[in-house]
Parts: structure tokens; sequence; C-alpha cells
């Protein structure tokens, strides 16, 4: 089949690689000059790294480079992909600086994808499907602060945190960070040597995760491992998460209470009025942040300045000066608002009536297995599975469609996709109060539905291995041999007839 494929990160990298692999022709339209998605380098802003160490934030077959820190910068990462995409040799499907404007479908199912690379006349081609790998984090989403074009019209600067990169821009400034994020934290302890002043406000504070609990212990043996899941309940429990959750529920208690216990000892977050509300297990609402370098460090010593529990209320200019007005009645300094707001989950060049055909009334992303569209043909999504082993999802998620596409998954009727996936939409709206990207974001389930994704192939890394991962972090390298299996599989079975049909 003729492919095209929205986006160049990890998804789109992966799904161009595997599908080309099993004899597809691909193209990948990639909207910026380099591969990378969110780690494209017109997206580092200062102090990113990844919260995965680099032996689980990496592709089955592609390790990252054995000199990399732990936690590898996102200009590392960006390279790291960089040489994925030479080492499988994908820059030759891959068309860079070239923006979909429009995808739309025919009566016969094939794709009619508009594109424009720079000031260039808008070309079409056409394909016979199409994978969307543009990403969950694709479109900043930054607040309508009241006062914002007075404030920007007297040289203040408001963006989102992916969009600031230049740190002499802050020297000297007075900079306000809005969100409690990765992002924000990160992006504060980036440029607080550069600013006058750092401020940090916050809605609300969430649970933070040391890198190394209580200095010693990697939290990747707490989060990364299967049992670190099994703490929290799924949809449906099975075998040992039953006993968590049931008759064992003090002991999961116990193990949770005892974690929150030391991080609040160990970041002294009372002493600095940062203990957030609730207990600890709500870290796991939509996602898990670990502690940036150094950040608490620096609000002990009063120069990050953290505002909790409120919002601005306003942006104003007073005596050739900008400040940001407080709910809680504060003026403070602000010549740069920086945004870690979050994101947009958006498809703008899809038509409006299919958009409603793939979302639910409020909005979610309507995905069997955070993947396909049920009901709408020859159409697929990839990346839009957010976990902890995000590399590791959405290869298996590559694998997933390169199965259907070879008519190899035993996928039940459209009415039980769709009860599916609608029960999960419920499920994730409960667990995550609201905050779960439109359906997206599947934290801290990674393994759970990297599993569903391996039974729906009849594929599986075996016993000995899952029952390791209940102890020891995942380690995406034992998944390299699901691509080869696959692929014995389908040169086993009879071709199918014609062109698949995506239902």
């Amino acid at each position: 089949m003729k492919i095209a494929i929205i986006g160049a990160g990890f998804a789109g990298l992966t799904t161009a690689r595997h599908l080309r692999d099993f004899g597809h022709d691909v193209t990948v339209f990639e909207k910026v000059h380099d591969v990378g998605g969110v780690w494209s380098t017109t997206r580092l802003y200062p102090g990113v790294s990844t919260q995965n160490g680099k032996d689980t934030y990496c592709l089955s077959d592609f390790p990252m480079p054995r000199d990399y820190p732990e936690w590898p910068s996102g200009q590392q990462v960006q390279a790291y992909l960089n040489a994925y995409a030479d080492q499988f040799n994908l820059k030759p499907l891959i068309r860079l600086s070239t923006l979909v404007t429009h995808a739309q479908q025919g009566p016969d199912g094939r794709w009619t994808v508009s594109t424009r690379t720079g000031d260039n006349p808008e070309e079409s081609d056409s394909f016979d499907f199409l994978v969307i790998s543009n990403g969950i984090f694709s479109a900043p989403a930054v607040p309508d602060f009241p006062g914002a074009e007075p404030f920007k019209a007297a040289g203040g600067t408001i963006c989102h945190s992916s969009e600031f990169l230049d740190l002499d821009a802050a020297r000297g400034k007075h900079v306000m960070v809005i969100g409690y994020g990765k992002s924000s934290c990160d992006v504060a302890v980036g440029l607080v040597d550069a600013a006058a002043s750092m401020t940090i406000v916050a809605r609300e504070l969430i649970w933070k995760m040391p890198k190394k609990l209580a200095g010693v212990l990697n939290y990747k043996y707490l989060f990364l491992t299967r049992m670190g899941e099994g703490l929290f309940p799924y949809i449906t429990l099975k075998g040992v998460e039953k006993f968590l959750h049931g008759a064992g529920r003090p002991v999961r208690n116990s193990m949770l209470g005892s974690v929150q216990g030391v991080i609040t000892r160990q970041l002294k977050l009372r002493k600095l009025g940062a203990l957030p509300r609730g207990s600890f297990e709500r870290i796991a609402r939509s996602t898990v942040s670990l502690v940036t370098d150094g950040f608490f460090d620096l609000v002990a010593k009063g120069r990050i300045a953290l505002k909790r529990d409120t919002a601005i209320e306003q942006l104003i200019v007073e005596g050739g000066r900008r400040f940001a007005l407080l709910k809680t009645g504060e003026k403070i300094p602000a010549d740069i608002v920086i945004c870690g707001t979050g994101w947009r989950q958006e498809v703008p060049f899809l038509d409006a009536d299919l958009q409603a055909r793939i979302m639910d009334p409020r909005g979610n992303f309507r995905l069997f297995r955070c993947i396909l569209p049920t009901g709408v043909r020859n159409l697929a999504f990839n990346g839009y599975n957010s976990s902890f082993f995000s590399p590791l999802s959405a290869e298996m998620g590559a694998l997933w469609i390169a199965a259907h596409l070879a008519n190899a998954l035993d996928l039940p009727p459209d009415a039980e996709q769709l009860a599916a996936t609608d029960r999960r939409l419920r499920w994730m709206e409960e667990r995550t109060e609201g905050k779960h990207a439109r359906g997206t974001n599947i934290i801290p389930f990674s393994m759970h539905q990297i599993d569903e994704l391996l039974a729906d192939m009849d594929l599986s890394i075996g016993p000995v291995q899952r029952f390791m991962e209940w102890q020891m972090p995942v380690k995406p390298g034992n998944y390299a041999r699901v691509a080869k299996d696959l692929h014995r599989r389908l040169e086993s079975q009879p071709a199918p007839v014609g062109r698949p049909v995506m239902t």
C-alpha cells in the first residue's frame, strides 16, 4: 500500500520503518526542518531533559549511546532520533519542512494529502492509507490573559515553554513561569541564573517523584515495573492486581504511604510550603512528574518564588514597567510570562465531519487501542498513547498497524470496539479528574496497553520475562523480538487477497 505518515517523532519514525519493512511504500511529512517531534531543535527549551533514564526511553533494537548520561538532554534525544533515521535509512522517506494543510478521504477510501513547503505552491498526492503521528504535544496551549495585548505592546513576552529557546532573552528580565509540571520547573531552573527574578505561579501543586528516592533508590524500580503499575487500579483487575486492590489493599496503601512520607521529608515539602493537597496516589492522575534537579534547593534559597493555589488575574503596565497581578492580590514584576500549560490535541488538516466521527461529544479521541478510529477506513493514529515508555508504546503501535494492514488481527466487531473505547474513556475521565489529554494519556498503565496490543497480535515476550518485569524496570530491548516474530508469522500465512480495507 501507498501510505502517508504525518509527523517524524518517535511514533512517525518507527511507523515509517516498520511499515516499509513490511513492504509498504511510505512517505513521511514533517512540518519542521528536522526529525524529533517533541524533541525537535525547534522546541528544546533551556533545561529540557528526559524523565526516563536512557535504558527505558529508547526503541527496542536501538539503545541510546553509552556515553549519554542517565537522563539525556533534549539535544541528545534529538541526535538519537536523527541517528535512528540514518541507521534504518529513513531519510529518503521523509519530507522535512513540509506542512500538511489538508487530508481528505474520497468515496473509495483513499486519501488526498495536500502539503506546502515554504513559499512554494501547494502540492497534492494520493495515498491508500494515512497514519497520523503528529503527537499529542503538537499545539501549545497558552491562556488568554487579561491585559495581554497592552503587556506585549509594552515589550512584554508571552509564550509557551516549548517556544522559549533563547537563554539570553531572559537575561536581566523578570520571568514568571505558569504551571508546576515538568516543563515549568525545567524552564525555571534553566533560566534562573540569567533572570533578574524567577516566579512560578501554579493553580495546584502536584506530587513529584525524585529521580532517586532518599537519594539512593532510582525511581524506575518503583514506577517503571509491572508492580509499580499494579499499585494503581486498571479498568479490569487480574492476578496479583486483584489482591493488591482487594484483600491486599492495606499492604498496597502502606507501600504508597511510605513513599509519600519519604518524599515529603526528602524534599522538605512542609518547610517550603510545597506539600500538595491529597495523597501521593494522585501522582498517577494523568502523568508522573519528576523533580527537576536543583528545583527545591532554589526554592529554599529564595531564588525561585513559588506562588501556589493562584493564577494571573491580569497583566498590567505601570510607569513603563510590566507586572502580573495575581488572584491573591499580589503584584509581581514580570517581563516574560512562560506558560507550561499543556497542549491541545489537534488534527486541523482533517475535515470537520471526519473529526466529529473520530471524537466523542466531549472532544476525546475515540480510538480503539488508542490507534484505530472504529468505522473510518484506511486511517490509524500512532503516538496517541502517551506513556512512561512512549518510544516502546509507539513501536508496538507501529507493529499493530502493520499486522492490521495484513489482516492478521482478530479484532472484535465494531460495536464491541466502540463499547470498549467508551468504557476506557469513562474510566480515564474519572481516574484523572479530566486530565487525560482528550483520551490519549495512558500513564501509568503503559505496559497494560502494550500487553493489549501484543495480545491482539497473538504475540508475547514470554512468561519469564513478564515475571521479571514485576520486580525490575521494563527493558525495551526485550521487545525487539516482537517485530521478528511478526515477520515470521506473516511470511508463513497466505497473502491477503486484494488491498486490505480498514473498518
